[in-house]
């Protein structure tokens, strides 16, 4: 009598699970069980969060994580109440030497501010080393007043579109960032009582 093959392990356990039809029932096709290995190859399945540990493993042991910036120190946090739903946003930003635009819409304004500043710092030199003078020439009084008016022209149109930048930053910012506009006409009022106009 001829021996039987032996049936491979697998092929064994789905034999012994599969029930027996029932009488009128199809046989249905045996359903193997979960494989722990991948087809064609003897190495058990693993996971991704098993390699990553492995390989973090290995990092360790090699000493990449030695001598880190901040190592045993508690971890930095930029928490601002300001930030809101924006707190991530801020914190990538802030990484990368870069701003929000309502801050950076802040700080140009500043920076046209201070122009406005040194414009007048610069008049107000001129006409004080004129008026230093015992004597001044028409010619001096008269540079001056060019100096002046091109001076007061600027000065409005600084302010003007200082104006405007305050007006998009509010828009843009969270109200404790909001700023006040600019009386321009009062301020021009005060630059034309400051720098009157020489006689020629």
């Amino acid at each position: 009598m001829a021996e039987r093959p032996k049936e491979p392990e697998r092929d064994r356990q789905i034999n012994q699970t599969t029930p027996a039809p029932r009488e009128g029932q199809l046989a249905q096709a045996p359903q193997p069980a979960e494989p722990t290995q991948r087809p064609g190859v003897g190495v058990p399945r693993r996971s991704w969060r098993d390699l990553a540990e492995e390989r973090i493993l290995a990092a360790r042991e090699q000493g990449h994580f030695d001598n880190l910036q901040g190592a045993g120190q508690p971890l930095q946090r930029d928490e601002s109440a300001l930030a809101g739903e924006k707190a991530l946003a801020y914190h990538l930003l802030k990484n990368n030497d870069m701003a929000p635009p309502e801050i950076e819409r802040g700080q140009e304004i500043d920076r046209a501010l201070r122009r406005t500043d040194e414009l007048l710092a610069t008049l107000r030199h001129h006409r004080d080393t004129l008026l230093a003078r015992k004597r001044s020439l028409a010619s001096d009084r008269r540079a001056y007043n060019v100096l002046r008016d091109k001076t007061e022209r600027r000065y409005a149109a600084e302010l003007r579109a200082i104006n405007s930048n305050i007006l998009s930053l509010n828009i843009i910012a969270p109200p404790a960032l909001h700023r006040k506009l600019i009386a321009v006409d009062a301020r021009l009022r005060a630059f034309a009582d400051e720098f009157p106009r020489l006689a020629e």
